[in-house]
């Protein structure tokens, strides 16, 4: 039993695994929205995908080179992805009501350097921009329309602010992550009966899982080059539009 409980804790996830495993789950779900729908277990499993960018949106702000290209890459990457974007989710190449998930990941990186900023001053600046940040969040969330709305600021600010590897770091992690994804983002629920009682369980609140391969991971990148890198930012805008291509030409 001991063997295997330290074998079992041996067991570690890089940055490479995540990518590879949230971008699968982003690809069912966007599946499940253009060419295959009804399947509903796809957009299910894919509740797991977003926590797992927002916790990579994180700890590429702490380990980037140079956090203006990293920056700029983003916004350009907002920018080619909004098109392919708005042809699956409104029909056509302008739609304001919804914008692409990068544009989440931004605001997140924004927030982030606010409070890193912060961090050379008092402790009551630094609350006072914490709390600004977290303010502002939901502003932006909500005006932007970006996708996730603040809920998904929120996400990536509870990995920013909860970063490490403490106990207390995962409890936090679980509740803000179970409050953001049952409380704030909701929506739609299976009833499952079991032992003569009915159960409502949230679809969204499959996202918690998410913690499970997070936490598995231990600051190593895994494998990576040059060809990884273009794959992470053009893998987002490529499938957008080749997914929107098939269903237009099977419809």
């Amino acid at each position: 039993m001991t063997e295997k409980f330290i074998k079992l804790s041996k067991i570690e996830i890089t940055s490479f695994h995540l990518h590879i495993l949230a971008m699968a789950l982003m690809l069912c779900d966007h599946m499940w929205v253009t060419v295959i729908p009804g399947n509903d277990w796809l957009t299910d499993i894919e509740r797991i995908a977003f926590p797992i960018f927002a916790f990579m949106n994180v700890e590429g702000f702490f380990h980037t080179k140079n956090l203006k290209k990293y920056i700029k890459r983003l916004f350009i990457f907002a920018l080619v992805s909004e098109i392919p974007f708005n042809l699956i989710v409104g029909g056509g190449i302008f739609y304001p009501l919804h914008q692409n998930v990068l544009w989440t990941f931004l605001i997140g990186v924004c927030l982030m350097w606010l409070n890193e900023k912060a961090k050379e001053k008092s402790l009551l600046i630094k609350v006072f921009v914490c709390a600004g940040t977290v303010a502002l969040g939901f502003v932006l969330g909500l005006l932007s329309f970006c996708d996730y709305h603040y809920a998904g600021v929120f996400t990536i600010l509870v990995f920013y602010f909860f970063r490490g590897r403490k106990w207390w770091n995962f409890v936090l992690q679980a509740l803000c992550l179970w409050y953001i994804n049952t409380e704030i983002i909701s929506g739609f629920y299976y009833v499952w009966e079991v032992f003569g009682r009915e159960i409502e369980i949230l679809r969204q609140g499959f996202a918690i899982f998410a913690l499970v391969p997070i936490w598995l991971y231990r600051g190593k990148q895994g494998f990576y080059n040059r060809g990884i890198k273009a794959l992470y930012y053009w893998f987002y805008p490529i499938h957008l539009f080749v997914l929107w291509l098939i269903r237009e030409i099977i419809a």
